[in-house]
C-alpha cells in the first residue's frame, strides 16, 4: 500500500577546484550506489567543483588565487559536464540531485540539479540566498527555484545549506507535498570554535528538525574535508586553525526523528544507505501537517512570488508579434535572434536590394528600428549566449 525506496548519500571530498576529476568521482558514487540497489543519490552543496572555502579566510589579495580557476570549473546546466552526469543516472537508473557551481554569462550560483533515473534533467534550482560572504562569489535565485518534482521515488525537493534556516523557504517546501528532500550541505568544519551554528551539531538538529516539522525524509549530505582539503585552501597558521579536517556530518533522517544512517567517522568518504518506508510520513502527518490539518490558514498565510527576475524589461509599440527570424531566450527575456543586416549584399560592389538604403535597412516610418541581439562568445557553451534560468526545465542531454 505504502512506496518504499532505497535512497543514499554520498559522503565524498571533492577533488577541489578540478570539475573534470570531481565528476569522475561523483560517477563513480552514482554507479556504487546502483549496484547497492539505490534508487536516489544525494550530493553535497557546489559539490563540483568544491565550497569556496578561500572565502573565510583571507583578503582579496589571497583570494584572487582562486578566483578564475573556480570560474573555469563551474559547470554550465547544459554543458557537456551535465551530460556525462545524465548518462551516469539513466545507465544506473537512478535519480540524481547533484549540487554545483554554476556558471551563466560570468555570474555563478549555487545550484542544485536533478536527473531523473531516464538521463531527464528534471530541473536546476539556486540558492535564493547565498549566506553572509558567500555573496562575495554568486548571485541570488528566484522565487521559481522553490520547486518539488514528481519523481518515480517520489516527491522530491532540495534545499543548500543555511536555507534551511529559513522558516518561510521550509514552509512554502512542505506546501508542496515533499516526501523526500535533500539538504545539501558543505563539511561543517569551518570557524566551528568561534561559532557553535557552524558546526555539526546544531546543522544535524536543524536538519531533524526539518524532517519532523515536514514529516518527510531528510537526506543530509556533507563533503569531509581531509588533511589534503585544508593545504589546499590554507597559508597560515591562523587559517589552519580554522579549518579543520572533518565535518563529514551526514545523516539520513526519517519523518520522525529517527537517524536512519550516518557515518562512523566524520573525515570518512563513505555512501550512507537507507530505505525509506512512506508509510512513516502518513504516520507522522496524522499527528501535525502544518499545511493541512494542524495549520490556520484563516490567520497566517505565505505569498510567494514565483516570477523570474528580469535584468531588463522592453516596451515597443511597433513590434510585430513574430519576425522572419523569430526569438530566443536570453536570461529569461525573449530576445531577436541574431540576423545578418547585409543579407543580399554584394559586399564587393553592384546593386543594393530592395528595403536596403546604403547598406542599411531603410528606417521605419514609425517608432526605433529593430535592435540585433548579438551572438555570444562560442568559447564557453550556450550559458553565454542562449542560457534561461528557470525557462523549459525538462531537457534529455544524453543524446
Amino acid at each position: 500500500m505504502y512506496q518504499k525506496t532505497r535512497v543514499a548519500v554520498a559522503q565524498i571530498e571533492p577533488v577541489w577546484l578540478d570539475a573534470a576529476a570531481t565528476i569522475d568521482k561523483g560517477i563513480a558514487a552514482i554507479e556504487d550506489a546502483a549496484r547497492r540497489g539505490a534508487e536516489l543519490i544525494a550530493f553535497p552543496e557546489v559539490f563540483v567543483p568544491g565550497y569556496p572555502w578561500w572565502i573565510w579566510h583571507g583578503p582579496m589579495s589571497y583570494a584572487v588565487r582562486y578566483v578564475t580557476r573556480y570560474q573555469a570549473n563551474s559547470l554550465a546546466r547544459d554543458g557537456v559536464e551535465m551530460r556525462r552526469f545524465a548518462r551516469a543516472a539513466r545507465d544506473n537508473r537512478i535519480v540524481v540531485v547533484l549540487g554545483f557551481s554554476e556558471y551563466d554569462r560570468g555570474s555563478l550560483y549555487m545550484s542544485q540539479a536533478t536527473f531523473s533515473e531516464n538521463g531527464e534533467l528534471v530541473s536546476v534550482r539556486r540558492k535564493l540566498k547565498p549566506t553572509h560572504v558567500e555573496r562575495s562569489i554568486y548571485g541570488d535565485g528566484t522565487g521559481a527555484d522553490l520547486q518539488v518534482h514528481d519523481l518515480s521515488v517520489g516527491r522530491v525537493g532540495a534545499l543548500n545549506c543555511w536555507e534551511h534556516f529559513q522558516p518561510l523557504t521550509k514552509y512554502a517546501m512542505f506546501s508542496m507535498g515533499e516526501q523526500i528532500h535533500v539538504a545539501s550541505w558543505p563539511n561543517m568544519s569551518n570557524h566551528t570554535d568561534l561559532a557553535l551554528s557552524f558546526g555539526p551539531q546544531v546543522t544535524n538538529a536543524v536538519n531533524q528538525t526539518y524532517a519532523v516539522e515536514g514529516q518527510v525524509f531528510v537526506l543530509e549530505a556533507h563533503n569531509p574535508l581531509t588533511q589534503a582539503g585544508v593545504d589546499f585552501f590554507v597559508d597560515d597558521e591562523r587559517t589552519r586553525d580554522h579549518l579543520r579536517v572533518g565535518g563529514g556530518c551526514s545523516r539520513i533522517w526519517g519523518p520522525n526523528g529517527e537517524c536512519l544512517a550516518q557515518p562512523e567517522r566524520d573525515d570518512e568518504e563513505c555512501l550512507l544507505v537507507a530505505d525509506l518506508d512512506f508509510e512513516l510520513i502518513a504516520a507522522a502527518r496524522a499527528g501535525a501537517d502544518p499545511v493541512g490539518h494542524y495549520s490556520r490558514p484563516d490567520i497566517f498565510q505565505l505569498h510567494i512570488n514565483r516570477t523570474p527576475t528580469r535584468h531588463v524589461v522592453e516596451y515597443r509599440h511597433d513590434a510585430p508579434a513574430t519576425t522572419a527570424r523569430g526569438v530566443h531566450q536570453h536570461n529569461g527575456i525573449p530576445t531577436t535572434a541574431p540576423g545578418n543586416l547585409l543579407a543580399g549584399v554584394d559586399l564587393d560592389g553592384g546593386q543594393e536590394p530592395n528595403g536596403l538604403q546604403n547598406g542599411l535597412p531603410a528606417a521605419p516610418s514609425l517608432g526605433a528600428p529593430s535592435a540585433v541581439v548579438p551572438s555570444g562568445s562560442a568559447s564557453r557553451t550556450a550559458a553565454d549566449s542562449n542560457n534561461s534560468h528557470n525557462s523549459a526545465p525538462t531537457a534529455d542531454l544524453v543524446g
